[in-house]
């Protein structure tokens, strides 16, 4: 008979990991037809590596969806594919371009394309049928997220309302829905960037290049260094030069800034997070600033 130490006790990384596993595989056996929301940014690598886990030996048995802008950083598409292939999951891919081809959402001229992936990503969950979104969302990422549960109720329209959300005693989670609603599943809501980072280290998880320093050319707008892209041309005033950069995070490459850094390891990256004082978003997402609510609001609307 084996003998266990009154005092075993799993470490936190464990814990995070057991409890994301978990939800992964209550989703599974609850929802009629699953989908992971899947960027190609380090959050939702690690979910995918969780849902590997999660399911091992047999394949995971929803498809990954990923909404693209046309404006996604070269290299995370790469890793996305790698991970494609290796894992034999079925991509489904909302592009933008599509979209408004098909009169799903409008191109103003104005507005973002970070803005219109809310239009793009609620008519694909409409036409695929999807009852549930795993979501990539960290609490201690934006003040937003920090307020919305594990199961994230989505009304007929897509919205979420923050005043109207379902308790989660003792986890656990109410998932009944009526036609036309979905759940939005954020499995590593309770992980820090912290957690994540020492996660890849430990699992030896694939990421993007760009998560690590590297030479590039980039220019100042508004407190962020940009990257130097066709894609995103300088205004007036606006200069670029060579810098030592790492992405925190990866998003439209228009509206997402690096920092300057030398950490070109896991070990030295998990270091320079350790001693940072404002979230990855908060510092380098454009898109969060145009408002101090911008995050809420496209919530509220059926954003990620």
């Amino acid at each position: 008979m084996t003998n266990t130490h009154v005092d075993y006790q799993l470490s936190q990384l464990d814990q995070l990991e057991a409890e994301s596993i978990h939800i992964f595989r209550e989703v599974a056996a609850e929802f009629e037809k699953p989908v992971l929301m899947f960027s190609g940014g380090k959050d939702s690598i690690v979910m995918l590596r969780l849902a590997e886990k999660a399911f091992y030996p047999a394949k995971i048995p929803f498809p990954i969806l990923q909404v693209d802008t046309g404006l996604d950083f070269p290299e995370v598409m790469e890793t996305r594919d790698n991970w494609v292939n290796r894992l034999g999951v079925r991509l489904v891919v909302a592009s933008i371009d599509d979209a408004i081809a098909n009169g799903v959402v409008v191109d103003d001229g104005k507005t973002s394309r970070n803005r219109m992936q809310t239009g793009t990503l609620l008519n694909a969950i409409e036409e695929n049928g999807f009852t549930a979104a795993f979501g990539g969302g960290r609490r201690d990422e934006e003040k937003a997220r920090a307020k919305e549960r594990v199961y994230s109720h989505r009304d007929e329209f897509g919205q979420w309302d923050p005043k109207m959300q379902r308790p989660e005693l003792w986890s656990l989670y109410n998932g009944r829905l009526h036609a036309g609603e979905h759940m939005r599943i954020f499995p590593i809501s309770n992980w820090t960037e912290l957690d994540i980072w020492d996660y890849i280290g430990r699992e030896g998880i694939e990421i993007p290049d760009i998560y690590f320093s590297h030479q590039r050319r980039v220019f100042e707008r508004d407190g962020m260094l940009m990257t130097e892209t066709p894609l995103n041309p300088l205004r007036a005033g606006e200069v670029a030069e060579e810098r030592t950069v790492r992405f925190r995070t990866c998003g439209d490459i228009t509206l997402t800034g690096c920092v300057e850094s030398t950490a070109s390891t896991i070990d030295e990256i998990i270091e320079e997070v350790a001693a940072a004082r404002v979230t990855e978003r908060g510092a380098t997402r454009g898109d969060d600033r145009f408002s101090e609510a911008a995050m809420e609001d496209r919530k509220k609307e059926g954003y990620f």
